[in-house]
């Protein structure tokens, strides 16, 4: 497949930023928890579907089971990117009390300006555990924080926010926090890494705290505490329309009468995993559901994804199928629309994700759809299609 290069003329119709997943290398860490070489192919590859109609594996085309210390992969991407009008990567970023894990690729980018593609960091700073395998318990690297750690850890991203390519908000480096609740006092972490910042390299973040379904605040809360904006992470499960289950609707009528924590606890239960206790969502219903959603504020950003199966890291998965191109490029339309009479660096979008291929939820093209979803971003974006 040849990659439009004709991607010249008006600039796209929003800034487009891609979550980008670090974890297509080995590791010691990985190698240590999950077994020698492990990388997020290792999930991938042992996709199988659950269901008649079930829509795996997800398998990579054009750039295959890549390896990201490999530089040419990492060009190859840009250049797909940039073909669809994504202005830019948001890099998961992982720091646990001055230890950064996955961070080769990252690494490797700042240290050699290439490639040459806006970037931004978005802090994954969850305890990592054996979540995927349904033991939420078994705590492989714990979250901490305290104010020596939270000095170094910024002194750390200012390295990352002077770099020419870094994404800036009227002219402040933006920085996002996944889980902004688990993070004791966060209003003076963020008032101390404003003074930091602006004392190291003359200018403040742009916070952006991440609304997921897991979030204990909303919008308006995490403002409250200091944050410039607001990442509304997609999928959410406050968000799912009437879910059914393979098995016979079991999980619809669980999740209905069951408090959310009672729910998950029974969701990740070895036993009822292994009777396919997964979570079905269809993929036009929550679309449906998504542009029905009211206005957002002027630093409330929306997030759209192209398709959502996580079932080789769940027993008890949750599947959003039937996902579909023209219904993505509804969605990612109403989105740019839901922007497009801000100031034009407020016009931002993201897209969930670029590369999470065990979560069923990629941009990058794949043996089923090729570059229909990437065709589809362009096209919203008022680009031509990537595959012209």
């Amino acid at each position: 497949m040849t990659l439009n290069a004709d991607i010249g003329g008006a600039a796209p119709r929003a800034r487009a930023i891609a979550f980008y997943l670090p974890q297509f290398h080995p590791i010691p860490e990985n190698d240590e928890w999950w077994g020698k070489g492990f990388t997020e192919w290792t999930n991938v590859v042992t996709g199988t579907p659950r269901f008649n109609g079930h829509g795996q594996p997800h398998l990579p085309s054009d750039l295959g089971f890549y390896d990201l210390r490999v530089a040419e992969t990492r060009q190859q991407q840009v250049d797909m990117a940039r073909a669809a009008g994504i202005e830019a990567f948001c890099y998961y970023h992982y720091w646990f009390r001055g230890k950064r894990l996955l961070n080769r690729p990252f690494d490797e980018v700042l240290a050699s300006h290439k490639p040459d593609f806006p970037f931004c960091l978005c802090w994954g700073n969850q305890t990592w555990s054996r979540a995927w395998s349904g033991r939420e318990h078994d705590v492989l690297m714990l979250q901490d924080y305290d104010d020596a750690d939270n000095a170094v850890h910024i002194d750390w991203l200012c390295r990352a926010f002077v770099d020419p390519r870094y994404v800036r908000v009227g002219g402040h480096p933006l920085f996002l926090i996944y889980q902004p609740e688990d993070i004791p006092d966060v209003t003076r972490l963020l008032q101390q890494w404003r003074h930091a910042c602006a004392e190291k390299i003359g200018v403040e973040p742009w916070f952006c705290g991440v609304l997921t379904g897991f979030s204990t605040h909303d919008a308006i809360a995490l403002k409250e505490q200091g944050f410039d904006g607001v990442v509304e992470f997609e999928p959410n499960r406050k968000h799912f329309p009437a879910a059914k289950n393979a098995t016979g609707h079991v999980v619809s009528l669980l999740q209905r009468v069951l408090p959310t924590s009672w729910y998950d606890v029974l969701r990740n239960n070895r036993w009822l995993g292994k009777r396919n206790l997964n979570t079905i969502v269809d993929y036009a219903a929550y679309v449906d559901r998504s542009v029905a959603r009211p206005a957002l504020d002027d630093t409330t950003y929306p997030v759209v994804f192209p398709s959502w199966d996580n079932t080789v890291r769940r027993t008890s998965a949750t599947i959003i199928e039937n996902h579909d191109a023209a219904q993505y490029a509804r969605w990612l339309d109403d989105a740019v629309s839901r922007v497009a009479e801000r100031v034009p660096d407020q016009r931002l979008v993201f897209l969930n994700a670029w590369n999470e291929w065990a979560e069923g939820c990629h941009l990058e093209p794949d043996q089923r759809h090729g570059y229909a979803f990437l065709d589809a971003t362009a096209t919203v974006l008022g680009l031509s299609k990537v595959s012209a």
